[in-house]
Order: C-alpha cells, then sequence, then structure tokens
C-alpha cells in the first residue's frame, strides 16, 4: 500500500452524539471512508495519519435514502463506515482546543 492511496482512504470523521459516546466508553472512533477501501487500508490510513495503533476495524456498508426531488424520485449516494478501535493508551483528538 502506498502512501498516497492511504492518504484518500478516510475522507472525513464521523462527529456525532453517539460517536463521541462510544468514544469515551471503549476508545472506538468513527470514519467515514471510500467506498473500495478494505480493513487493512483503513487501520494503516489511521495509524499513519494520527501516529496510533488500531486493535481492530468494523466496516458497514451505508444505503442512500431514497429522497423526492420536486416530482420526481431521486436516491443519494451509498457510503462506508468504519469503526475503529485503538490500542489502550493511545487516543486521538478531534477537539484540537485548550
Amino acid at each position: 500500500m502506498n502512501n498516497e492511496r492511504l492518504m484518500k482512504v478516510l475522507l472525513a470523521p464521523i462527529i456525532s452524539e453517539k460517536s463521541t459516546r462510544i468514544a469515551e466508553q471503549s476508545s472506538q472512533f468513527t470514519f467515514r471512508v471510500m467506498t473500495d477501501a478494505t480493513k487493512r487500508e483503513i487501520a494503516s490510513a489511521v495509524e499513519l495519519l494520527f501516529e496510533v495503533k488500531v486493535d481492530h476495524v468494523h466496516v458497514l456498508n451505508v444505503k442512500g435514502k431514497a429522497k423526492r426531488v420536486k416530482q420526481r424520485l431521486g436516491k443519494r449516494q451509498d457510503w462506508r463506515k468504519a469503526y475503529v478501535r485503538l490500542k489502550p493508551g493511545h487516543d486521538i483528538d478531534f477537539g484540537g482546543g485548550a
């Protein structure tokens, strides 16, 4: 795996009430990832970008919702979510403030 590919695997962190609670309780962080990313690529990307050690990765595919656009029926794009559990003693700080 080359570093250029790994830099593109993680699209964005998911910051919500559920993901914050999971991060506090079990050191598990949630990311939006590319649809063709594998578990190994996701783990390597997190380790490269945040300089932490990954314990386990769970991946799930989220189906896009059907939405009405004026008088036609449209559909949002499907996307992929990854739950990344870190090894004990490691943490990611998305706040960055004091």
